[in-house]
This record gives structure tokens, sequence and C-alpha cells, in this order.
């Protein structure tokens, strides 16, 4: 926070005139600390409290066009080349006039006498401008005209993306629109030196444009080129793009290889834009080949459905990386863009690395012997959340949609597969006794799964959600306030129950509480799906099981290990000596194992609305949010944090 931000207030005790108040003005004094307005009129202040940082609503105004001319702002895209917008205010300005002059036809590349009228115009225009740049460039006017032909697609994409997020911000208000101009040039890409002037005859062809700028010969090599590109996601679907606009390996000799072995899905077609609705469950690889070479039908490409990594090296050999002239990038974890780095490094291809997250983005160009590798710096490592904080202590709606999420791969996908393991594997016991953290835990999960609590039929499923929801929100929540008692004060003289340990609250259950309902109809639904009975939508249904169901008094137990850090949840993690007699009388009570059949296990999947997936996530998760007093998350921000959905929009792809 820093002076002038403005805050409101929740939670607070005493001064409640504070909670969900208008935005006020802070004043900071220090690095935790920094004052208000007067509240000498409010009630004494006690303890707790959460601050909330707000945006406010800024007015932005512009200046007319004819205004902004004579006296230009701009938004630096370059602080190398500070000293030129100006002058490439003015070129553009005379490159316009210059085409009204001709009938609208713009200055031809390399031809000198139009680069002089251009700059002719230039100087005329500067004078009546009240010389806006003191000495005019002429040297860079000449190159702004030599390439006004020109029609770059990356560029395009580029200037298309700025003007994208420009109509984002306009409609949505959220972020500060550029101030009037933005002037963006590349020219380092340019040729050295002047090409003759045979090099930018233009044929006719697709790529006159490009011709136009880097002559015939540079069109022939890039052609003739062959490419790697690693991932057809939403930055996959860009290079495709603008490589098939380009003329990328559409040479009789040139070729790209792609390959990405995921399929396409629904979140995807927001900003992987050679995907349709028709595509999804399709292979990412061949969709997006297909749709590209439509672009352009002479794009050579051939794909693979194959993961890069050691596995696949009998695949991507040497022989294959020897042909290449290039890899490029697009992928979603730094595990494969390492190993890829290592590849290129091995065989001394450059790369082309780069990576979206929301409106932000990043290149790394990487040339052997010359720049550094992608694997010399690494990012920090993610932020995880502590365990104690997950099964004890939540205090944010990232906590709770996390241990929802775990639940659902505990209760749905972990504990099916440990029961087919029992089936399958003659010397499953033997291996749980060796481990002694999770054994006794696992084959109680055994025993419930397939014999003690296997549902016959759907109502039966119906009575282990609405246990379920006993034990999770109820029972949990009983014996830890029973072992850290609302007011509890600690060693160090302090309430247990304050700054970020929010004091829980026990629900009760309610089957006229939408949530308490959404709950049991994902997870009753979600447990039949694992043994393959009918799933029910039917609340009423549900509802007549529901009160039949009786649900045991809980006692909280005194000697129940609580762990309030993280060492002591690694130690528990750790475990003692596994009680083999317990295990051994829980083995010896199973059916035998012939007569036993396996579950479904259940993999995780955010896209489909009918599978029950999310459901159960987004009521588990608001469930225990209500009981540590947390703002509840809708469906949408729930699948964004449990999907591990990383923001990304076209607009900043493209750019």
């Amino acid at each position: 926070l820093e002076s002038g931000d403005f805050v409101t207030f929740t939670e607070v005790q005493g001064m409640t005139e504070l909670n969900g108040c208008e935005p006020v003005q802070i004043n900071v004094t220090g690095p935790y600390t920094f004052t208000i307005n007067d509240t000498s009129g409010f009630g004494g202040y006690k303890t707790g409290g959460y601050v909330k940082q707000v945006k406010m609503p800024k007015t932005v105004a512009f200046k007319k066009m004819s205004e902004s001319k004579l006296a230009p702002e701009f938004m630096i895209s370059d602080f190398a080349k500070m000293d030129r917008q100006e002058q490439l205010v003015v070129g553009f300005e005379a490159v316009d006039a210059f085409a009204k002059a001709n009938g609208g036809a713009m200055p031809m590349p390399a031809n000198k006498e139009h680069a002089a009228q251009v700059v002719a115009l230039a100087k005329d225009i500067n004078t009546k401008a009240g010389n806006l740049v003191s000495e005019l460039d002429e040297k860079l006017i000449s190159l702004l005209a030599s390439n006004a032909r020109g029609d770059l697609s990356p560029m395009a994409a580029v200037l298309g993306g700025v003007v994208g997020q420009e109509v984002l911000k306009a409609c949505s208000g959220k972020f500060m629109p550029i101030m009037q101009w933005l002037v963006y040039d590349a020219t380092e890409c340019l040729p050295d030196g002047d090409l003759p002037a045979s090099e930018y005859e233009l044929t006719g062809s697709r790529y006159d444009g490009q011709i136009a700028v880097f002559g015939k010969t540079f069109q022939a090599q890039i052609e003739s080129l062959n490419y790697f590109l690693v991932g057809a996601g939403a930055i996959g679907c860009e290079m495709l793009k603008n490589w098939a606009m380009m003329g990328l390996g559409c040479g009789p000799k040139g070729c790209v290889h792609l390959t990405d072995m995921d399929t396409i899905e629904k979140s995807n077609l927001n900003r992987q834009f050679l995907f349709r609705t028709t595509d999804i469950q399709k292979l990412k690889s061949t969709t997006a080949a297909e749709a590209v070479t439509k672009m352009n039908k002479k794009f050579n490409v051939k794909c693979y459905q194959t993961r890069v990594g050691p596995d696949s090296e009998e695949v991507f050999d040497d022989d294959f990386f020897e042909t290449l002239n290039g890899v490029c990038n697009a992928l979603d974890n730094v595990q494969a863009r390492l190993y890829m780095d290592q590849r290129c490094i091995y065989y001394q291809k450059s790369l082309l690395e780069s990576g979206t997250l929301g409106t932000k983005g990043n290149v790394q160009v990487v040339v052997p012997n010359l720049t550094e590798s992608y694997g010399s710096s690494r990012d920090p490592p993610e932020k995880s959340i502590p365990i104690c904080t997950l099964k004890n202590f939540p205090n944010a709606i990232e906590h709770t949609i996390q241990w929802a999420r775990d639940e659902f791969e505990g209760l749905f996908k972990q504990s099916p597969e440990d029961a087919n393991a029992y089936i399958t594997d003659p010397e499953y016991v033997a291996k749980l006794k060796k481990q002694p953290g999770t054994a006794l835990t696992t084959m109680e999960g055994v025993r419930d799964n397939l014999s003690a609590k296997r549902p016959k039929n759907f109502d039966d499923c119906v009575v282990w959600a609405r246990l379920k929801f006993e034990e999770l929100y109820v029972n949990n929540i009983k014996q830890l306030l029973f072992n850290f008692p609302i007011d509890m004060i600690t060693a160090g003289g302090t309430p247990f129950w304050s700054g970020p340990k929010r004091p829980p609250a026990v629900a009760a259950f309610d089957t006229e509480n939408p949530l308490h309902s959404e709950f049991v109809l994902a997870a009753s639904n979600m447990r039949a799906a694992l043994y393959g009975i009918a799933h029910c939508r039917d609340m009423t249904t549900i509802k007549a099981a529901l009160s039949n169901v009786m649900v045991p008094e809980f006692v909280p137990q005194r000697g129940v290990k609580i762990q309030v850090n993280e060492a002591e949840a690694a130690a528990a993690a750790a475990g003692g000596d596994v009680d083999e007699m317990v295990l051994d009388s829980i083995h010896k009570a199973l059916p035998d194992v012939g007569s036993l059949s396996k579950l479904v296990p259940v993999e995780f999947e955010k896209d489909d609305d009918a599978n029950f997936h999310m459901d159960f996530i987004t009521a588990c998760s608001n469930l225990r949010a209500s009981n540590y007093s947390i703002a509840t998350a809708d469906r949408y921000q729930t699948k964004l944090i449990a999907g591990k959905i990383i923001p990304a929009i076209a607009t900043t792809t493209a750019m």
C-alpha cells in the first residue's frame, strides 16, 4: 500500500463502523502501519479485522488529433528509441501525404526518388508543426518510405493485439488505456546495408508485402526452413498462423514439424483460435495443422502426438535434430521447456522461447554460443499453501478450493485406486506395511470402499454423502474447537484464534439450504459413478433418502493430535510404527478377493458440466468457507483455481 490508496475493512471487532465502509484514503506511516480519517466518533477497537485495497475509478481525458500532433504524449515501447518517436510521427504523416498525392500509392521499396519526396514532405510538415523535431533524421524517414509497402503478418499480429487490448480496456474500464500515442518500430530486423533494387521486385505473390521489406533471397530462405514447433496451444496456434502467412516451410525443401499430445478442451477455445467447438476432444496437433493449411495450401507440416522427453528420443533422435534449422517452444510447463533447452544446446540449434500470463508475456531468443540458454536462469518456485493451513486453518477462498480439490482426489481417485490395487496385487498389504504414515488410513479406506460402506443402490450413495457432510463440516470442526477452544490463549499471551487463524463454526445440515443440497447431490452422484450406479438429479428422491439417514452423535476425543504448524505436519506425515495387528484384522475381515469387483476411479475434468466434478468442488469449498466465515466463490472462480487455469487472452498471445 502507498499513501493516497483507498481501502475498506471487514470483520473488525469493536470499531464496527469500519466494516463495509465506503473506501477511505490512507496515509502510510510505516512498513506495517497507516492512518485514515478521524475515527473518534466510532466505537472502541477490540481485535481482528481485514483490510482490502480498493481501486478507485479514474477519469482520463484525451486531446484531439489536431492538438496531439503538435504536442504528442507517448506510451514508450522501447526506451532505447525514445528520440525517434516524434521523428516517426512526422514520417508517417509524410508517407500519408505522399500516398494522397499519388492516388493512394505508397512509396516503392528501395526507390531513392520516392524516399527523397517523402523526406521533403516530412520537412514541410515539421516546419508547419512548429519544428516538432529540431533536426529531421533523413535516413530514418527514407527507411520508413522504403518499407511503406511492407505487409508483415507478425507485425500485424502485434499491432492487432495492441488494438484489441485497447478495445478490452474501453469495454471493461479495468486497465489504463494508452495515452495518445504508441510508436513501435523494429528497424533492427531489417537487412544490413542496401539491397539491389532487383531484390524488391514484386511478382504478385501472396508474399509481396514481405518481399518489399526483406527481399526475395530472404523469402526463399524462410520457405526452405525446417522448424520444430513444440506445442499447439495458444502460442502454438499463433505461431502456425504467422508461419503460414509468412511462407515459412512452404518451399519444396521446407517443413514444420509439430508435436502436441493433448486434446482440445472447451476452455481452450477463447484463445486457441485455430480450434472450433466441433473440434473438442480432437488432437490439437492434427486439428491445428488442418486449419492452418486451409490458410496456405503450400504450408508443409508434419504432425506428431508425442510428448517431448527422454521417452521420445527414439522419435526425435539425432537424425531428426540434425535436419532442423531451429526450434520454437509453445509449452505450458517448465520441465518440458528445460528439456528442449538442453536438446537445443546439445545439437547447437537456435530456440525461440515464449510464454504468457494474462496481459503479461515474455519472449527469449536463444542462439548457440551467443546468448544465455533458457535454463541459465530460473523463476522462483511457486508458493505452496502450508498443509496445516489447508487442513485446519484456512483464511482465504484459495485455501478452501485447494482443500476441496484434495478431497476430490482422495475420495474419487486415490481411494478407489487403492481398492483396485488391493484386488489385483497379492502383495498389496505387505507393501502397505512399509508406509507407516498412511498405512492404517489407506487400509480403512479399502475396507469401506470394498465392503463396509459399499453401496448397493443410489440411496446408499445419498447416505454416504450425508455422513460425509457431517464428518467434514460438523465433526471435524467440533474436534478442532475441542482441541483449541475459542477463548484459548497461547503461551505468549495472545489469543490462539487471531491473525490468520479464523475461528470456525459448526455447520447444521439443512435440506432446504441450497449449498447443503448441492453438496449431497454432487457427492452422492460422484460416489455412484465409482460403482457404476445410475446418476440421479431428482432432489425429491434425494430428500426422501436423506429423511431416513441416521446420523450418529459425535463426541470429541481427547488425545487427538491436530497439527498447528508445518513442523508438526511433517512429523505426522512421516508417521510412526505400523500397527500390523490392526492392519491384519482389517485384511482378514475383508471378503475374498475373487468375490470383489473393481471400482471406476475418476479423473478430474473441469470442462464437463454434466459430470458433477465442479459441482462437488464448488459446494465442498464453499461449505468449508462458510465454516470459517470466508467469502464464498462462484463456480467460475472455483473452476479457475481448482482447474489451475492460467489466465490467457488472445491479444497477449498475438503480441
